[in-house]
């Protein structure tokens, strides 16, 4: 019997999170009116919930299967996603109105030196395709951040 590979609970808990992060932001996608920020949001959707998949996938063939591990990370963008907010308020809640810090939650990641080179490369286009999500995220904050300034400039001529 082999051992299992100490990086698992990270894989699992990418895959858990993205799978439902897929959903929350497809229902976000399908309750928008901006067209713009739709198309993105289902971008990110497929984007997640491909990850999701994928970490599920390498897991299977690294003899394991996801698992509860009782943690949950995408609370909060559940709650925001399906609250009443605008679309505005709804990134400024998620961050999503500011540049994406550094160093962030992902340079964590390769700690484990024990990753193997299939596990690795899964791992290095993910961090690079979340990295890309928030500054896609970040560019519709702005755009609609732009959009609700002159509205408000327009409104008090």
């Amino acid at each position: 019997m082999t051992q299992t590979p100490t990086f698992i609970p990270l894989l699992n808990s990418v895959s858990r999170a993205e799978t439902t992060a897929g959903e929350a932001f497809t229902e976000w996608a399908q309750s928008t009116t901006d067209k713009r920020l739709a198309k993105t949001l289902r971008l990110v959707a497929m984007r997640e919930s491909e990850h999701g998949i994928a970490f599920a996938k390498r897991m299977l063939e690294l003899n394991s299967e996801v698992y509860d591990d009782g943690l949950d990370f995408t609370a909060e963008l559940r709650k925001v996603v399906a609250s009443k907010r605008s679309d505005l308020s709804k990134m400024k809640a998620l961050g999503f109105n500011k540049s994406n810090p550094s160093p962030d939650i992902f340079d964590k990641f390769f700690r484990d030196k024990t990753i193997d080179p299939t596990t690795g490369a899964l791992l290095g286009r993910y961090i690079c395709e979340e990295r890309d999500t928030g500054r896609l995220l970040k560019a519709e904050h702005d755009r609609l951040h732009a959009a609700e300034k002159k509205r408000k400039e327009r409104a008090n001529r």
